[in-house]
């Protein structure tokens, strides 16, 4: 394997703020989604998103925890299997356009990369691993008495909703993206309610994105179909700031971000200044913090032995279940994975998002796998497919 390489660490206190609000970033934001950048320009975006929109910043506390140092040598050498044929960890980084890649086994450092000019200070953008950072904090919330229940109507938080297509619809069936509101998610149809909201957030306009999702008809009754809406994940945001009074930014900082020992700050893209984050894709933060996170959750939400989140929350939130007769892979905003016989025996489950972003966790082999890509379209684009990638790993070292 290749020998790791040496990340270069620059702690918090050490970097500077954001810089300004850069116009240009957010224009380009459209060929972002649209998978209509040269690879050189999508990963000197994809290394400051935080740029491209105004940002609310999620502090970190101290002391930092260490993640350990990686062996020298990295992952030993090991078989991806993968398309019927065989590849190795040289394939998966390049054909898959994998800028970082951090492994962990309980809490040994087993492998940290960093390619495509990234380094441990880069704050890389989460794509859709946002989601299930936001779902977290209403687990949070309801932990700290803010939110009673996942049955509870979201009108009672969001009253501003009643009458529309999320009038009845539960935090639950919120969280598992079964409201029944119409939504297409296709990042690169210009005509999708998807790039509809990105057009919102690149107007900057508060509590537009907000009115666009009360404006949306109803397609099927509450918890009946499954359809994939960052929508969704916007009301999140909303139902959180609701419930709590917080900010996303405030509260993830103050419940979660300043106590796990993260290194860095995070930076959480806005709607518009001083409006909501966008909770559905926003999240910008280095790769170990992002592992720092997954080991939060790996550990089920408890930090220094107080609970954070409800007893069973993490198993709640990330199992497979059944809507409308069948089988979803699907949680409340994470992603199930099965093992390569296709079971979920190991409970194994994802935070992911377009362009290659993971955050894999293995309670039963106390596995985490951090991935940050930069893939020339939002889905399809890699050549081996990431799950394949991760079992491969277990397989190896598990």
């Amino acid at each position: 394997m290749p020998p790791t390489k040496e990340p270069e660490l620059q702690h918090a206190e050490n970097r500077d703020m954001p810089d300004a609000v850069d116009a240009s970033l957010a224009a380009l934001m459209v060929d972002v989604y649209a998978g209509q950048l040269m690879p050189d320009e999508q990963v000197r975006i994809f290394g400051q998103t935080e740029r491209a929109f105004a940002t609310r910043t999620v502090r970190r506390g101290a002391p930092v925890r260490e993640l350990g140092i990686a062996p020298a040598a990295g992952l030993p050498e090991f078989p991806i299997r993968a398309n019927g044929t065989t590849y190795d960890l040289y394939d998966y980084m390049s054909r898959n356009r994998v800028a970082g890649l951090l492994v962990m086994q309980g809490d040994t450092l087993v492998h940290e990369q960093y390619e495509l000019g990234i380094t441990a200070a880069t704050r890389w953008l989460s794509m859709s691993m946002a989601k299930s950072v936001s779902t977290t904090l209403v687990g949070a919330a309801i932990q700290d008495g803010y939110i009673d229940s996942v049955e509870d109507p979201l009108t009672r938080y969001l009253p501003e909703l009643s009458g529309s297509g999320y009038d009845g619809v539960s935090v639950r069936e919120l969280m598992l993206m079964t409201s029944g509101v119409r939504w297409d998610d296709t990042h690169t149809d210009p005509a999708s309610e998807r790039r509809h909201m990105l057009d919102l957030q690149i107007g900057q306009q508060p509590g537009a994105i907000m009115r666009y999702m009360a404006s949306l008809p109803r397609a099927r009754a509450p918890g009946t179909l499954w359809n994939y809406s960052t929508g969704e994940t916007h009301v999140v945001g909303a139902l959180v700031r609701a419930a709590t009074g917080k900010w996303l930014a405030d509260y993830l900082s103050e419940r979660i971000w300043s106590r796990i020992g993260t290194e860095a700050d995070a930076e959480w893209w806005l709607e518009a200044p001083d409006g909501l984050e966008v909770a559905g894709s926003g999240l910008c933060a280095t790769l170990r913090d992002y592992a720092r996170f997954g080991r939060f959750i790996l550990e089920g939400g408890m930090i220094d032995s107080e609970p954070v989140l409800p007893t069973g929350w993490t198993v709640e939130a990330t199992r497979p279940r059944e809507v409308g007769g069948r089988q979803l892979d699907y949680g409340y905003m994470w992603w199930p994975v099965p093992a390569r016989d296709g079971s979920f025996t190991d409970g194994a489950f994802s935070a992911r998002g377009i362009f290659g972003q993971y955050i894999y966790l293995n309670p039963a082999r106390r596995i985490q796998i951090v991935v940050l890509s930069a893939r020339s379209k939002p889905k399809g684009a890699e050549a081996i497919l990431d799950n394949d990638f991760f079992n491969s790993v277990v397989e190896a070292i598990g």
